[in-house]
């Protein structure tokens, strides 16, 4: 191959780029500060770059970028150039945000660890394709660190242990061929602040983050909530506020309430979700034990694929998702 020669600059705005999550769109930028949040594109060519805002960064994100379907490579974002090779032809490519840490801030601009992605630059002989956007069902999760994927993969408690792919959120929208909102900070809960200067689930929710309102063009056919395992006291009156604010948001859409995997308020979770119309209360009781977790909190790779074979089946009994064939 010869060398990269430079040609077309591509906008993370561009129709023939595909963003999924939760991003923040900013002039020349695409932002996101949560794991399982997706980037796909398709090319004719040999080469590429993928260009990253890593200015103030002290903690490197962790990405998955496959080719082609191949088995994804791990990338951590410590130079603003990614340079993609290929094989003469056309290509399809998946990056997939693996984790955000959760330890320093991700909130309030300028982040310590977020993923800001600045676009692609294309060699000279290389052409990019428009692709179709995702034709399936929107889901939205909202969590803390189980969802985020946090120890997923081990006990390690930085980004080495963490895996957003993992998560049952991303397995639950992978199986209904779902574009999916991954939203999920460790720490949080619905009165508890997170970490890395998250604001609690309350304030947080319809944000990107700090001075970023969170656009939605459509509506999403569910939400699934899986907050308060680490509020330390939670009443009903605080759930229902959440579940309220979630309602005025999604008007038509589902709302799905999970109880902690623990048990951990369950009574309460149930109580404010039987008040709200609409809402649907999910049991998850016996789900998962702590024998299927890294630290006997956080779920193994196996502890959310077991989560995510119950959950599937139960939004199926009460939403309209149906899985992908």
């Amino acid at each position: 191959m010869n060398d990269f020669e430079p040609g077309e600059v591509v906008a993370p705005s561009d129709p023939r780029i595909v963003l999924e999550g939760q991003w923040a769109q900013q002039p020349g930028l695409a932002i996101t500060v949560n794991s399982g949040s997706r980037i796909s594109f398709s090319f004719a060519g040999e080469r590429l770059q993928l260009l990253f805002d890593t200015n103030g960064l002290t903690v490197a994100p962790h990405l998955w970028i496959s080719l082609d379907d191949q088995e994804p490579e791990l990338h951590l974002i410590e130079q603003p150039v990614i340079e993609l090779t290929a094989e003469t032809g056309r290509h399809t490519v998946e990056v997939v945000v693996k984790d955000v840490n959760e330890f320093v801030n991700r909130w309030n601009p300028p982040f310590e660890c977020a993923v800001v992605f600045a676009g692609l630059v294309l060699d000279v002989n290389t052409r990019l394709r428009l692709i179709g956007r995702p034709a399936g069902p929107r889901l939205e999760f909202y969590g803390d660190s189980i969802t985020q994927g946090v120890r997923a993969l081990s006990a390690h408690p930085e980004s080495d242990g963490a895996d957003g792919t993992k998560s049952y959120a991303y397995l639950t929208a992978r199986a209904f061929g779902a574009t999916a909102y991954q939203v999920g900070f460790g720490r949080q809960g619905i009165v508890r602040t997170g970490n890395g200067e998250v604001p609690n689930g309350l304030d947080s929710f319809g944000w990107n983050f700090a001075g970023s309102p969170a656009e939605r063009v459509e509506q999403p056919e569910a939400v699934v909530l899986n907050l308060g395992v680490n509020d330390e006291t939670l009443t009903t009156d605080q759930y229902a506020a959440y579940l309220a604010r979630v309602r005025t948001s999604y008007p038509s859409a589902t709302i799905v309430a999970l109880s902690p995997f623990s048990g951990k308020h369950a009574t309460t979770i149930e109580a404010a979700a039987k008040a709200v119309d609409n809402v649907i209360y999910i049991d998850t009781t016996n789900w998962i034990t702590p024998e299927d977790c890294t630290d006997g909190v956080h779920p193994s790779v196996e502890g959310h694929a077991k989560i995510a074979a119950h959950l599937i089946p139960a939004l199926e009994t009460h939403t309209a998702l149906r899985r992908a064939r």
